[in-house]
Order: C-alpha cells, then sequence, then structure tokens
C-alpha cells in the first residue's frame, strides 16, 4: 500500500510487530494523559497563513548547534531500534545521513556507538546520556562517544526513576534474549538480579542534580543539552548552568503522567530563555504542520521518537528515510501555503490559538 502519511506507518507497524513490542513503542505512564496530549495540543493550534508571498522558491535548511541540516526535524533518542528491524540502529543513522539531518543516539541501543558510527560515518550525531550510580559508566561512554565525533551530549534529565508503563509491566517487558544494550555488552556480569529495560534494575542515579551538570562539564568537551525542561524555572537554570541547547520533552508522556504537553511548554521556556541558547522540542509531532508550529513558537528544530520506529517496522532503513522525506515535503508545502519562503521567516505571528 501507498505511505502517504505517517499514521499509515503507525498502523503498518502495529499490526506486524509482536503485541509487546508494540506496547512497548506505545507505552505511555499511568492513564496516557500526557502521551496523547502532546497529539492533540498540536491541533488546538491554528495557523495564521500570508498570502501573495511568492513561494515559487522554498529553502527548508536550518542550522542546530552550528552545524547546517536539510530540514529542521531529527531522530530523538529512543531504545531498542531491533525490536522493530533486524538492523536496528544501523538503519536510523543510515537514512538519517541521507537526508542530512540530527540523530540522537540512545543509550540504550540494541547496536553500539562504534557500529552505528562505521555504518554512516558522514552522519551528524548526538549522543543520548543517562546518568548511573556508577560514574564510571557514564564517564567511559562520554569518552567514547567523543572521541568517535559525536557532536554533542543530550543529558536525559527526567527518568531519576522509570515511569508506570503499565502495559510493560502487564507484559513482563524484556529484551529478547538475541538482544541485549550493546554499548554496556560486558559491563554488566550476569547479576539474576532483577532487569530493567536490558540493565540491571537500580543503575540509574535518583540523586541526579544540577551539580551532575557541572561535573559532566568537566569530563567533557562536547556541548550539553539538557532533555526534559518542562518549566521556565527550570530552563533558566540551565542557561545558569552553562549548557548550550534545551530539547523541551515530557520523555513521549512515559514518564509524569499530568504534566503538560511538550508543544504547551515551549513558548514559556523560549520566552526565558530569550535566544540565550538553542531550544528543541520532541513529542507529538506527525505531520509537517506540526513542525511549522513548533517553530513558529520558537523551537531551532525538532525531533520524532516513535515515528522512526515506526519507519524501521516498515522497512528499515528505507523506511525512515520515506518517514523523514514525508515530513520534509509536508513541512514545505505548509511552509508555502503559509507565506513562509524560508525558516527565517517563520515566527509567532504566524500562530493564533484556537478555542477548543
Amino acid at each position: 500500500m501507498a505511505m502517504v502519511c505517517l499514521t499509515d506507518f503507525e498502523q503498518y507497524a502495529k499490526e506486524h510487530l509482536s503485541k509487546a513490542t508494540w506496547d512497548y513503542y506505545a507505552a505511555g505512564a499511568d492513564e496516557c494523559c500526557t502521551r496523547d496530549d502532546n497529539l492533540l495540543a498540536y491541533k488546538r493550534i491554528r495557523l495564521r497563513p500570508r498570502i501573495l508571498r511568492d513561494v515559487s522558491v522554498s529553502d527548508t535548511r536550518t542550522t542546530v548547534q552550528g552545524t547546517e541540516i536539510s530540514f529542521p526535524v531529527g531522530i530523538a533518542p529512543t531504545a531498542f531500534h531491533c525490536l522493530a528491524w533486524h538492523e536496528g540502529e544501523v538503519a536510523t543513522a543510515r537514512a538519517t545521513e541521507a537526508l542530512n539531518t540530527c540523530y540522537i543516539t540512545s543509550t540504550y541501543s540494541t547496536c553500539s556507538v562504534e557500529e552505528i558510527v562505521a555504518a554512516a560515518p558522514n552522519g551528524y550525531r548526538w549522543f543520548q546520556l543517562y546518568v548511573y550510580r556508577d560514574r564510571k559508566l557514564s564517564e567511559q561512554i562520554v569518552h567514547r562517544v567523543e572521541a568517535l565525533g559525536y557532536k554533542a551530549l543530550v543529558l536525559t534529565v527526567d527518568v531519576p526513576y522509570t515511569g508506570k508503563r503499565r502495559d510493560d509491566i502487564r507484559n513482563q517487558f524484556k529484551l529478547p534474549p538475541h538482544l541485549k544494550v550493546k554499548n554496556f555488552d560486558g559491563v554488566f556480569q550476569e547479576t539474576g538480579g532483577p532487569e530493567e529495560y536490558g540493565i540491571p534494575a537500580n543503575t540509574l542515579d535518583p540523586s541526579i542534580s544540577w551539580k551532575d551538570v557541572y561535573w559532566l562539564q568537566s569530563i567533557t568537551r562536547l556541548p550539553i543539552i539538557i532533555k526534559g525542561i518542562l518549566t521556565k524555572e527550570d530552563a533558566e537554570l540551565a542557561v545558569e548552568h552553562g549548557v548550550q541547547g534545551i530539547i523541551v520533552s515530557n520523555h513521549g508522556g512515559r514518564q509524569l503522567d499530568g504534566g503538560p504537553a511538550s508543544i504547551d511548554a515551549l513558548s514559556e521556556i523560549v520566552d526565558t530563555v530569550q535566544g540565550r541558547i538553542e531550544v528543541y522540542v520532541d513529542g507529538g509531532i506527525r505531520t509537517g504542520s506540526d513542525v511549522l508550529k513548533a517553530l513558529a513558537l520558537g523551537a531551532k528544530c525538532v525531533f520524532i521518537g516513535r515515528p522512526a520506529v515506526w519507519g524501521l517496522a516498515y522497512k528499515g532503513e528505507e523506511g525512515v528515510r520515506e518517514v523523514l522525506q514525508i515530513l520534509n515535503d509536508e513541512f514545505r508545502l505548509s511552509m508555502a501555503l503559509s507565506g513562509c519562503r524560508n525558516v527565517a521567516e517563520i515566527n509567532r505571528n504566524l500562530i493564533q490559538f484556537s478555542k477548543l
């Protein structure tokens, strides 16, 4: 069947992945209110198109952290791509390289950071990081990715503990025996103890605080981007702590249920940051006009999580390419139909909040 929009890929993935795998990717925390609101929030935002603006030529290029990408959509860090497609993250990396955009590799990859670089040597990549109770673990992976040419660290800060994802509990979700968290291959000897998403439970450090941002700065020269900020207070603290970017994110609605949709949190964060650092957003982007809305509200770039996994499930590298290409084409069309010729012309005047 013709894959026309991202919903087509979602439908395909739902029909072809195992129930436990589909449930793992689809899961939100608790009642999934925040997960679902991530999508609904975009529908509450209306565009104010300008006409007769000569949109015969359009340019979707932008920059993130000083590097040019072909359009303002990157791949958010999501775990376990080999569950969706046998080549896993290697396929994702190739697709992102082909479309010349940014791929944030997850710590919880089923391919190693080295395999990903070998597969797509010219790709533009950031690395998503958690802070572990054993700081040496975090430190070793930081040095590995820095040596491999990853261009930034994305510190995920909204997981002192894992959210309660009911379907994963019901399904007793576990990585199948042939897959593992490749970046930690051989690090955790068979403890026989309880596992959480492929590594021993209680490996994450719930004591993580702002001082760990300083610690991270002390061990790396890479720019640090904080992922998981939803308030202006924390945005201000991020700027004060000298980070280079913020990803406004609620972890795809998988952590705290009842928090804001990420697009609804974006404006107050952009207003607080006032251009001092770059602000990005993830969660709920399904169309090119969603991308346009996020940029109009001040995001420099958006990142997609689940849709990349649906693309993998459909056809591996080619599927992820198709997902990105559809978003690129839709974004270009939405821009033109709104009277914008390039990303610099996208601003808040384009937005009208509806009374839904």
